[in-house]
């Protein structure tokens, strides 16, 4: 095929996925109205809220990140500079921790799908409760639209590395947050929503010493896509799944690790709907192989789980050495959204089970090992 024609046939492919994600997102969004935030009281124990001077390696200075859902706690916003730029992102604090001297706090990294914000999936998930009853810290990164104009992370990009560039990025948001604020990094976890799930189990894999674990929540399998004109096949299951090479950068940090640290992978939880008809659920069970293999994981029996009226679901654990490093939970009859959700928002679902309750039980497991 001619050059020219080539580069055509691959340029529309990709303006069909951004149409894709596009339409889906305008589809979803008129299922609910937006929600009004209400002022945060401060929190006693935090540092205070102070100015970020944004200091972009490439593009337009990101303007100042929107706080979002009403809950009780302060919001630290700011902007991290990386290999992709700069990135903005607020953190949110429970009020009233009283820290004692010394005491640091968990981190869980929460990433937005395709259309969504950080005020978004903090509204969905509800997590921010989550937070404020078990004592950690959650960071909402926020994509820049000159980055992606649907709002995706980029984890599809490998081939010309903006995908790599872009988890280094959100990696450094991490060490931002954590010099402003009293956060363990010791216990990291990452966690997302469709593209924000692609791309959290990518950076767990590229960078698997700085996460204690991963969620992945309608996501896709990582090594699926190397650009946006196999990002489809990807999302529908049709791409073969891989772990990425370690960056350099990664491969020389996990050679001279502290005794007793690892640099294998971090265990994982998958959650995924069997309707959805967005990200394939076929990319789950790939996703589940692929890293329980790399563990050395050997898989149980499947279990059918439900709580009352809530969505069944098929739980399989993937453990070694008898200790689970895999969860894989495909909830029935669940479309592409955050299961156990709030109610009357996009990418959210009230029915099924509560996927935030179930990443942070998982998360906090790897926090006691």
């Amino acid at each position: 095929m001619p050059r020219r024609s080539r580069l055509f046939s691959l340029s529309s492919l990709a303006r069909a996925y951004q149409r894709n994600l596009k339409a889906f997102a305008r589809a979803a969004g008129a299922a609910s109205k937006p929600v009004r935030a209400k002022a945060v009281s401060k929190l006693r124990a935090a540092p205070r809220k102070s100015a970020v001077a944004p200091v972009p390696s490439t593009g337009r200075t990101p303007r100042a990140a929107t706080k979002p859902v009403p809950l009780r706690g302060e919001w630290i916003s700011g902007v991290a500079p990386g290999p992709a730029g700069a990135r903005r992102f607020h953190a949110y604090v429970p009020s009233g921790l009283a820290l004692r001297p010394g005491e640091k706090l968990p981190l869980l990294v929460m990433l937005h799908g395709c259309g969504q914000t950080g005020r978004d999936i903090a509204a969905v998930s509800r997590m921010n409760r989550l937070a404020a009853r078990h004592r950690f810290v959650v960071l909402y990164p926020e994509q820049e639209r000159v980055a992606n104009a649907q709002g995706c992370w980029n984890w599809f990009e490998r081939r010309n590395g903006r995908a790599e560039a872009e988890a280094a990025t959100l990696l450094a948001a991490v060490d931002k947050v954590a010099r402003r604020l009293p956060v363990d990094l010791a216990r990291v976890a990452v966690a997302g929503l469709s593209a924000g799930a692609s791309m959290a189990v990518l950076m767990a894999a590229l960078f698997p010493h700085r996460f204690c674990a991963v969620a992945m929540h309608s996501g896709v399998a990582p090594g699926t896509a190397e650009s946006a004109a196999t990002a489809l096949a990807a999302m529908h299951g049709r791409r073969e799944a891989h772990l990425p090479d370690l960056p350099a950068a990664t491969a020389a940090a996990t050679a001279v690790l502290p005794v007793g640290a690892s640099a294998v992978l971090p265990p994982l939880l998958i959650v995924h709907g069997d309707a959805d008809g967005v990200v394939s659920v076929r990319n789950a069970a790939a996703t589940a192989q692929l890293w329980a293999g790399a563990l050395g994981a050997r898989a149980g029996a499947v279990r059918t789980l439900q709580r009352g009226q809530r969505y069944p679901m098929r739980v399989t654990e993937f453990k070694a050495r008898g200790r689970t490093v895999v969860a894989l939970r495909e909830v029935v009859g669940l479309a592409h959204a955050w299961s156990g959700g709030a109610a009357q928002r996009p990418y959210s679902d009230p029915a099924g089970p509560d996927a935030s309750a179930l990443i942070w039980a998982f998360v906090a497991r790897q926090f006691g090992k």
